[in-house]
């Protein structure tokens, strides 16, 4: 399951940020193969992007649906708008927000960093991820 992967990732051990967590541990669940530059892609994503909006739980998995379900580019259909769409609508019913601020008040603690907002984020992409790919394989 993604969520244990993520369990793997977000420790200091690997000492990454939430969209870098959720790329690593994507990478590793889904067989992605992905290069150590597509890595660095994440980097300034955390922290809501700096600045503490978009949480990096967010971009960094609506990355993974870009990752796996567009062939060459957004515009040969509508289906990676719909599935971005349908992340950040179940991440907001899930949460009540996207925004890293609002999500670290309402959830960060110092102990568990923000693992509860990535596990959550996790199960919804994973959701995603095993629809879609299910669908694929039909």
């Amino acid at each position: 399951m993604l969520k244990d992967k993520v369990t793997k990732f977000y420790t200091s051990e690997y000492d990454l940020n939430c969209a870098e967590t959720i790329l690593y541990a994507a990478n590793e669940e889904y067989n992605l193969n992905l290069s150590k530059e597509t890595f660095k892609t994440m980097a300034a994503f955390g922290g809501g992007m700096a600045v503490e909006g978009t949480c990096g739980v967010v971009t960094g998995s609506i990355t993974v649906l870009g990752l796996l379900f567009t062939k060459e580019r957004a515009h040969e259909s509508d289906r990676i708008k719909l599935l971005t769409q349908e992340y950040i609508d179940k991440f907001n019913k899930a949460l009540k927000t996207e925004n890293c601020l609002e999500l670290k008040n309402n959830y960060r603690t110092e102990e568990e960093r923000c693992a509860k907002i990535l596990y959550s984020g996790a199960e919804v992409l994973d959701e995603i991820v095993t629809r879609e790919r299910k669908a694929e394989s039909k």
